[in-house]
């Protein structure tokens, strides 16, 4: 059958760009490969769907260039996302650092694209595993159907389990795009060397600011079995690179010399049990054992006390590895954006042919900011098609 156009992927830019082209009159394809569409969506936020962050801006994406996700930003704000929602009858809540989650169920942002790609006369497809994308004549061929237009919506790599796949970066390569070497992003870190001793610690939380290369962030950080988690360590993820310390502030609200001051105020306490008093007991007995201060801080030495907090304010871990794919909540890289218009997501040198979404090499910080992404650059491309 002919269309207009072929969008690839049902996840959430997939979903947008159909609803947005299929309500301008266009006639849409969706072809998905899994069983069902938005599988993502269906188990971000706990199920919730952190759907946007109502900070949004630039400077919360990752990419080789920084500026190419402004217009699209720019054109669909996470007010717009908000006002279509809210249009559905979809409760929703927000939670620390403007994040939004539905009330209810992450099934109801999946109903509700659903329903704009319905009111469009949007055809999905689900089960469909694409193999073979012809191009001639000015028209895209799957199968037996085509369409004037393609936007590839396929995703990254990352959370296999759910059938994620490199399929993006193999479709831009074969139309001569240059892809930025994907990476896992958002993901937990692993430990080794001296290092390894902190797994004892795993199920251990506390709120740090952990900080890598030039990014810091203020949240919980986990231990783990194998190394680090949590929102803190998931964010500076996206920043580290392989072979690189990060640095993790035990104490942010403490100055480096605050145990120097405990020392006038409170000269028989001991260094553990000014640690339990800000942290959890198990960390607060490891951090004091490697610092080697033992005794009543009357009897340590000023020279020794400020050392160690300074280590406490800056302690320093050299991850041996990620996580990978398997558990990376989105992927870093992509088909690159100096191939895209950033007005429209169209390639500049295959006329017709799109990408959006995850697909492209903009990656968002933890907290709604990817689906953001989703969003602006599916309405991006499904307004030029």
């Amino acid at each position: 059958m002919d269309y207009d156009a072929i969008i690839l992927g049902g996840g959430a830019a997939g979903l947008m760009c159909a609803a947005r082209a299929g309500q301008r009159g266009r006639r849409v394809l969706v072809l998905e490969k899994a069983a069902e569409v938005g599988r993502k969506i269906l188990i971000s936020g706990g199920g919730r769907c952190n759907f946007t962050n109502i900070g949004t801006g630039p400077a919360n994406y990752l990419s080789a260039n920084p500026h190419f996700a402004k217009s699209a930003l720019a054109r669909y704000t996470p007010r717009d996302f908000l006002d279509l929602v809210e249009t559905h009858g979809i409760a929703w809540h927000e939670k620390t650092l403007g994040q939004l989650f539905c009330d209810g169920s992450a099934k109801q942002i999946v109903a509700m694209l659903l329903a704009e790609c319905a009111r469009g006369g949007v055809e999905v497809r689900c089960g469909v595993d694409v193999a073979e994308v012809g191009h001639a004549d000015g028209r895209f061929t799957i199968g037996a159907d085509s369409a004037p237009a393609l936007v590839i919506a396929t995703g990254g790599p990352s959370i296999p389990r759910m059938g994620a796949t490199g399929f993006a970066y193999d479709l831009a390569r074969r139309f001569g795009l240059k892809v930025v070497e994907p990476r896992p992003a958002l993901v937990p870190l692993t430990l080794g060397g001296e290092d390894v001793l902190f797994r004892d610690l795993s199920g251990v939380s506390a709120e740090v600011v952990a900080s890598a290369n030039t990014a810091a962030f203020r949240e919980a950080a986990l231990f783990t079995h194998r190394g680090l988690s949590g929102p803190a360590i998931l964010q500076i993820s996206s920043y580290w690179r392989p072979g690189d310390e990060i640095a993790v502030n035990f104490l942010p609200d403490r100055s480096e010399s605050w145990l120097l001051e405990a020392k006038r105020a409170q000269p028989r306490a001991s260094l553990r049990a000014l640690l339990r008093e800000a942290l959890p007991e198990r960390l607060a007995t490891t951090l004091a054992e490697r610092l080697d201060c033992p005794g009543d801080l009357a009897n340590v030495p000023d020279k020794t006390l400020r050392a160690a907090g300074i280590r406490l304010a800056a302690w320093r871990f050299r991850p041996n590895g990620s996580e990978g794919f398997a558990k990376a909540e989105v992927t870093a890289g992509g088909i690159s954006t100096a191939e895209l218009s950033s007005q429209t997501m169209e390639a500049k040198r295959v006329s017709d042919l799109y990408a959006i979404g995850e697909a492209v090499d903009v990656t968002g910080w933890l907290g709604g900011y990817n689906f953001q992404w989703a969003w602006a650059s599916g309405v991006a491309a499904g307004n030029a098609l």
